[in-house]
């Protein structure tokens, strides 16, 4: 226990799944935790938790940047926002397509280029980016997705 005390952590898609379940644990290991989501009412529980709450679209660079004005320097980013387009890629059109690389990979580069300087500037930290056995197998229902996590792999 406690293998977080004094660590500040950022978590992505914090509002349910993976994300939810990172920012919980997180906290449980002591952390000072920022659970962020772009869907402000799937935080809400997680505030009266304990944990700081707060809207973040990984997508716009003005939000993230208010991120980092609001957080100051990280120990862990936790990169978990993402979504599965469904269907093949016959299915996938150029607009769901770039939605998914947008949302599934270079949001991942655009917060790590936002909060990358400070945590070297501070010694260092850990940056972890959530992929999916999809982009290993890839599989043709989940083709523009599968595409993305191979990507972030």
């Amino acid at each position: 226990m406690n293998r977080l005390a004094n660590k500040t952590c950022l978590v992505t898609a914090a509002g349910q799944g993976i994300g939810r379940a990172a920012a919980l644990a997180m906290h449980e290991e002591g952390a000072r935790v920022f659970a962020t989501d772009i869907n402000e009412q799937a935080l809400s529980d997680l505030a009266t938790k304990g944990l700081q709450t707060f809207v973040l679209n990984v997508r716009d660079p003005a939000s993230i940047q208010a991120a980092v004005q609001n957080t100051g320097p990280l120990d862990v980013l936790f990169n978990c926002a993402g979504f599965v387009e469904h269907g093949t890629i016959l299915d996938c059109d150029e607009e769901a397509w770039a939605f998914s690389l947008d949302l599934n990979v270079t949001a991942m580069y655009r917060m790590i280029r936002a909060f990358l300087p400070s945590m070297l500037e501070n010694g260092g930290g850990s940056i972890i980016n959530v992929s999916s056995v999809g982009g290993y197998l890839a599989s043709d229902v989940i083709g523009g997705y599968s595409v993305s996590k191979a990507a972030v792999i």
